[in-house]
Parts: structure tokens; sequence; C-alpha cells
């Protein structure tokens, strides 16, 4: 009886377990993308690539998604992911360049990424302190964004400076509420693989940048 107690409390703690491993496999793996982007962001600057390039850059990498999506359970994937965030990190380059030429743009550029991470890691640790389920928010943040990304692409023809403000800051929402919503499926077992929760994870964080960075640009007047 005392061998089946302790056979069931081993067995109960399997899952926690599970979800520690890929908790810590998640934030190793993502820690290490996000410098394999910053170095290819310098390496595009230092190259002076042109914003046709940067944009040929993100579709390749917009293909590359869906790739480590298919080798996700496969060694491939981790080659994938990091091809992946070099490429973003690499279509990064010419608008980072541009914010740098500005009298003022080390601190905006600065700022921004010390936003992203106290967002980031504020909300992580939020929860994975309280341990929430925040499952609950995932329909309407795809529905935000099937939103922003439709309003993007309106504005893209339009050019409306007001829209381009509205849709940076209902971005910053979005990405927090999907870094919740992307933590907290991985400490309640919605996504078991740490290769497609790094790359959730991290466009999470990618897209929070580049929006914080658009609007703190326009708050200073720069943008």
């Amino acid at each position: 009886m005392q061998e089946k107690s302790v056979f069931q409390a081993h067995a109960q703690n399997l899952p926690a377990l599970e979800t520690s491993k890929v908790l810590r496999n998640t934030y190793m793996l993502l820690g290490m993308t996000l410098v394999t982007s910053a170095l290819c962001a310098g390496l595009a600057m230092a190259m002076n690539i042109g914003h046709g390039t940067a944009l040929v850059l993100s579709l390749l990498g917009f293909v590359m998604l869906f790739v480590v999506n298919k080798t996700a359970d496969s060694g491939k994937g981790l080659i994938a992911v990091f091809v992946f965030t070099g490429l973003l990190g690499a279509a990064l380059g010419p608008m980072l360049k541009m914010y740098l030429a500005l009298p003022n743009g080390s601190e905006l550029v600065m700022q921004a990424l010390g936003g992203t991470a106290l967002v980031f890691f504020g909300l992580s640790a939020y929860v994975l302190t309280t341990r929430k389920d925040f499952s609950f928010l995932g329909g309407f943040l795809m529905i935000g964004l099937l939103v922003m990304v439709v309003a993007s692409i309106a504005n893209m023809f339009f050019q409306v400076p007001a829209a381009s403000l509205a849709i940076s800051a209902a971005a910053v929402f979005i990405m927090s509420g999907l870094i919740l919503f992307d933590t907290s499926r991985i400490i309640h077992g919605g996504e078991t693989n740490y290769i497609r929760a790094t790359v959730a994870l991290y466009l999470d964080i990618y897209n929070l940048f580049v929006h914080l960075l658009h609007l703190l640009g326009v708050f200073s007047g720069d943008d």
C-alpha cells in the first residue's frame, strides 16, 4: 500500500517536472536566439543593408516560421529557429540604424530595450509566481492580432500618422497579453515543445520592442 502511494506521488510529480524542463529549455533557447538576433542586426547595420533588403529578409523569416513549426519535433528545428531569428534580427538593421542616427537615438533604443525587458520579466514573473491560467485571453488576443495586421496593411497605403501611433499602442498591449498567454500555456502544459514555445515568446518580445521603439520615437518628437 505504501509502495503504491509512493508510485502515485511520483506519477503526480511527472507533469510538473516535465513542465519545468520545457520552461527551462525555453528560456535558455530564447536567450540564445535573442543574442543571435542582436548579432545579426549589428551585422546588417555594418553592411548598411537597405529597407528593401530588410523586407526580403522579413519575408524569408516568415517562410522559415513554417519550417520551424514543421521541424520543431526534430533536431532540425533548432537549426531552423536560429535561421528564423537571425533573419528577423537582420531585418531590424535599417530601422535601428535610422533611430541611432537621431540626436538621442541611442537613448531611444536603450529605453525600448529596457522597457521590453521590464515588461517581459515583470509579466513572466507574475505568471510564474501566481500560476494563474491566462488561456481565456486567447480569443481576444487572436482577434486583436487580426485587426492589428489588417490596420497595418491598410495604413501602408493611407499613411495616417495617428493610425500608426494607435496601431503601435495596441500592439504593445497585445504583445503584453501574449506574453501572459504564452507563458501560462507553458506552465499549465498547453505547450510541451520548447522550440515552439521559444518562437512564440520571441515574436512577443520582437514585436513589443519594435512598437515600443516607435512610440518612444513619436513621443520624443524624432519619429
